[in-house]
């Protein structure tokens, strides 16, 4: 990843909130270079190792479901970059146009084989295609859709500085995440609530003391401990 100039950067990326964690970006240049090709070279391998799994997985998904075998969501990345990530579809077709963009555990929507996928995130295996094309990386933020970025305060903003990621410390942390919402439906709130209020602001306290401690051994460490 090349970093951009400050002043190249979108107009809503300019503010001091962001130039703090811009700063300590600029001085990791050769740190951010070669977390791009560590994802390059990794991304190859995973596809060739993993090539298998994705045909089984393929055939599973058609023999469960109609509809397509992967889904197709705009999220967002860096600079405020649009992409289309890639998942195996766990869900009914048009399952985002039947309810809400949060799926919780229970979800009427996930399909019979979806939940087994799910349970043991093989449905996040496609996305080092993403990796690959340089919409993401490996490690930071997970991509949201664009819905949510719209709710990004100032300083939240400057995970927009780095591609998103498959897993985060924050995806560690808050693993169990539906039993978080578990807890809140169960008091009167709604799920897109839930998230924006509650959830969303405490991932990103992870995600930007992620900027702060970027090295390439921080996001060796992130994948083994997903890993575990």
């Amino acid at each position: 990843m090349i970093l951009k100039r400050y002043e190249d950067l979108p107009q809503d990326l300019q503010n001091d909130k962001v130039k703090r964690y811009y700063d300590i970006l600029a001085k990791k240049k050769i740190s951010l270079f070669l977390k791009r090709v560590l994802d390059i070279v990794m991304s190859l391998i995973l596809l060739v190792i993993l090539s298998p799994i994705f045909l089984i997985l393929t055939i599973w998904i058609k023999i469960d479901s109609k509809g397509p075998v992967f889904y197709r969501q705009e999220r967002v990345t860096t600079y405020g970059k649009k992409f289309k990530i890639f998942k195996f579809r766990t869900m009914v077709q048009d399952a985002d146009k039947k309810g809400s963009l949060i799926t919780l555990g229970q979800d009427a929507r996930i399909t019979k084989i979806g939940g087994k996928i799910r349970k043991c995130r093989l449905d996040e295996i496609p996305q080092v295609i993403n990796i690959l094309k340089g919409d993401m990386s490996f490690v930071g933020t997970r991509p949201e859709v664009t819905k949510y970025v719209e709710q990004y305060t100032d300083e939240m903003k400057a995970t927009l500085l780095m591609p998103a990621g498959v897993t985060s410390k924050a995806s560690i942390e808050y693993k169990n995440e539906d039993e978080i919402m578990d807890t809140f439906l169960n008091k009167g709130e709604t799920v897109d609530d839930i998230y924006k209020k509650r959830i969303l602001p405490e991932k990103m306290k992870y995600n930007l003391e992620y900027i702060e401690k970027f090295s390439l051994l921080e996001d060796i460490k992130i994948c083994i401990k997903t890993i575990i």
